[in-house]
């Protein structure tokens, strides 16, 4: 269901895959247990709502593209760590990241690790990251129109996490 802005219609802008993508290595848990590591290359799709500005868009696709990029960036050709793992210990020292699950025990350093506050480095939770950081840079660039943001993290083609938040709360 689209959610409807404060002038009581909705407005949507979408962007998808070709610019937006990142290719990063993980694993996720599931019930205690850890996959191997493995890396996919990820395509992101991305929605952006509100409000018509005075020049009747949305956002520029422009500037919504740009910051989506920047946050690929943050993610591409990194190792993608869930910092709120309750399977998955890690600790920093010597500018290296070392990471615990069972026997497994990998070295990495820390400049290749996208260290993310979140629980699991599940599809989902990936989408869900990225539509708050997506968030905080139209934030940043005057955004006061939008009243959500949706993302989906493609791991392969058919095989997406959505997310989608409601930024009204969280224009100010």
């Amino acid at each position: 269901m689209t959610r409807v802005c404060s002038s009581g219609m909705a407005f949507k802008i979408t962007l998808e895959r070709n610019t937006l993508r990142f290719a990063a290595a993980h694993f996720t848990t599931a019930g205690g247990d850890c996959e191997p590591l493995h890396g996919h290359n990820y395509d992101v799709f991305l929605e952006v709502e509100g409000d018509l500005t005075a020049d009747s868009w949305v956002m520029d696709f422009s500037l919504v593209k740009q910051c989506a990029r920047d946050v690929c960036q943050e993610l591409d050709h990194r190792f993608v760590l869930q910092a709120r793992s309750t399977s998955v210990a890690w600790e920093l020292h010597d500018g290296e990241i070392e990471v615990r699950h069972g026997n497994r025990r990998y070295v990495i350093p820390a400049s290749d690790v996208a260290l993310l506050e979140i629980d699991n480095s599940t599809a989902e939770r990936l989408a869900e990251w990225f539509a708050a950081r997506v968030w905080e840079k139209l934030r940043e660039q005057g955004a006061g129109n939008v009243c959500r943001v949706t993302v989906g993290v493609e791991e392969m083609p058919g095989q997406a996490g959505w997310f989608s938040l409601d930024v009204a709360d969280r224009r100010a």
